[in-house]
C-alpha cells in the first residue's frame, strides 16, 4: 500500500504558485484510481483552502475506528453545544442529542453536515475537534500528503486550512484503497433523516456515467471544488477540481477531467502537467495603511492556554506587515510562526480567555479579521 501512495507522490510535478486561472479554477487533476497514475495535473502542487474536502479526512478517520472496533455503526454519539453552533451547511442537531454513526457518515458525505462533522471529532478524539484536527495532520503526513494542514474536522474557514489537489486526490485514493467497504456512501444521492430529504451536492452522480463518489466543496475563500469517480470500461478514474467559480464550473470542469481521463487510457497517451497563469494569490490581503502607531504592549507568554491568530500569510514579510499592523492599532507585539507547509502564522500566545478575548474585541473594532484557539 505505502507503493501505491508513493507512487502518486512522484507522479505530480510542482508547479508555480497559483489560484484563479482564466479558465475559471485554481487548480485541477485526473488520475488512475487503480494504478495512481496521474495522467493530467494543472497547478496540483498549489497551496489551496480545501472547505469541505476536508471532511474526506474526517471520513477516513471514522472507517478506520470502525475497523478497529473504536466505532459500530450501531452507536449513538453525543451531540456537544459546540457541534450545534456549527454554522451551515448542518442537521441542525440541538445540544445533547443523539445521532447514530451511520447517520452521521451519511450526514457528512452526502449533506456536508458541519455540525456532524464535529460530532465526529468530538467522540472520537476525548471532545476536543482541537485534538481531533492534530490527529488528521499527523495522519495526512503519515500518507504521504506533504503540503496539508488540518484546523478542523470540517473545512470551515481558518487560514492555517491548507491543501493541495495532489494531496486531496491522495486522501481520496487513500479511503478508496483502504477503506472499499465504506466507498457506498460517498455515491448516495439522496438521504432521508427525521423526515427531512436531502440531495448530494455533486452533480455528476445524476449525470455522468459510471460516476459513484465523491465529495463537495465551498467557502468564500475557497470558492466550489469537487472530487468526482467514475468507472468505465474496467478502469475507475478521479477528478479533483479546486477553486471553481460557482457550481456550473466545478461540474463542467470535472466532466472534461474525466473524459480527458478515460480518452487518455484509450489512446495510451502521455501524462500531462501544466501551469496555469493565475490573477491572485491564496492569502490573507496585503496590510493596509493605519494611523500614528500606539505604544507597543509585548503580549504575556505564559499567562494562558489561550491565543489569538491575525491570519496566515505566503510569505515572511507580508506576515511581518501584518505583524507591524496589529503593533500600530492595538498596541501589542505578536509574532510569526511558520506552521510548517508554506504558510507563515501571526499569533499572539499564551493568554487567558478574558485577555485573548479583549485582545480579539479590539482587533476587529480596528478592522483586523482574527479568531482566538486554543
Amino acid at each position: 500500500m505505502r507503493g501505491f501512495l508513493r507512487f502518486i507522490c512522484a507522479a505530480v510535478i510542482v508547479c508555480a504558485p497559483s489560484v484563479a486561472t482564466a479558465a475559471g479554477y485554481r487548480a485541477a487533476l485526473v488520475a488512475d484510481m487503480d494504478t495512481g497514475r496521474v495522467l493530467y495535473s494543472e497547478n496540483a502542487n498549489d497551496l489551496n483552502y480545501p472547505a469541505s474536502l476536508t471532511k474526506i479526512m474526517t471520513l477516513y478517520l471514522t472507517f478506520d475506528a470502525l475497523e478497529h472496533g473504536r466505532l459500530h455503526m450501531d452507536d449513538y454519539l453525543i451531540v456537544s453545544k459546540a457541534a450545534a453552533d456549527a454554522s451551515p451547511v448542518k442537521l441542525g442537531l440541538a445540544a445533547g442529542s443523539k445521532i447514530k454513526v451511520e447517520d452521521a457518515i451519511k450526514a457528512v458525505a452526502v449533506v456536508s453536515a458541519n455540525d456532524v462533522a464535529r460530532v465526529l471529532a468530538e467522540n472520537l478524539k476525548g471532545g476536543k475537534e482541537g485534538n481531533f484536527a492534530s490527529l488528521m495532520t499527523r495522519v495526512a503526513g503519515e500518507i504521504g500528503l506533504a503540503k496539508t494542514h488540518f484546523e478542523n474536522s470540517s473545512g470551515l474557514p481558518n487560514d492555517d486550512h491548507m491543501s493541495t489537489a495532489r494531496d486531496i486526490a491522495l486522501l481520496s485514493m487513500a479511503v478508496y484503497k483502504h477503506f472499499p467497504q465504506y466507498w457506498k456512501y460517498f455515491g448516495i444521492k439522496t438521504w432521508t433523516y427525521n423526515g427531512k430529504t436531502y440531495t448530494n451536492g455533486n452533480r455528476l452522480l445524476g449525470t455522468y456515467p459510471g460516476c459513484d463518489g465523491m465529495k463537495t466543496g465551498y467557502t468564500n475563500k475557497s470558492k466550489y471544488s469537487l472530487v468526482a469517480t467514475a468507472a468505465r470500461d474496467g478502469h475507475r478514474l478521479m477528478s479533483v477540481v479546486l477553486g471553481a467559480e460557482n457550481k456550473d464550473v466545478r461540474a463542467s470542469v470535472s466532466t472534461n477531467l474525466l473524459n480527458k481521463g478515460f480518452n487518455m487510457l484509450g489512446t495510451n497517451a502521455a501524462p500531462v502537467t501544466k501551469t496555469t497563469p493565475v490573477t491572485a494569490p491564496v492569502q490573507a490581503p496585503a496590510p493596509s495603511a493605519q494611523p500614528k502607531p500606539k505604544p507597543v504592549v509585548t503580549v504575556p507568554a505564559t499567562s494562558g492556554s489561550a491565543g489569538v491568530q491575525f491570519g496566515a500569510f505566503s510569505s515572511e514579510a507580508a506576515a511581518a506587515a501584518q505583524v507591524a499592523r496589529v503593533q500600530s492599532a492595538i498596541g501589542i507585539t505578536p509574532v510569526v510562526e511558520p506552521n510548517g507547509s508554506g504558510m507563515y502564522r501571526v499569533r499572539a500566545n499564551g493568554l487567558s480567555e478574558g485577555s485573548a478575548s479583549d485582545i480579539k474585541s479590539r482587533a476587529t473594532a480596528a478592522g483586523i479579521d482574527c479568531y482566538i484557539f486554543h
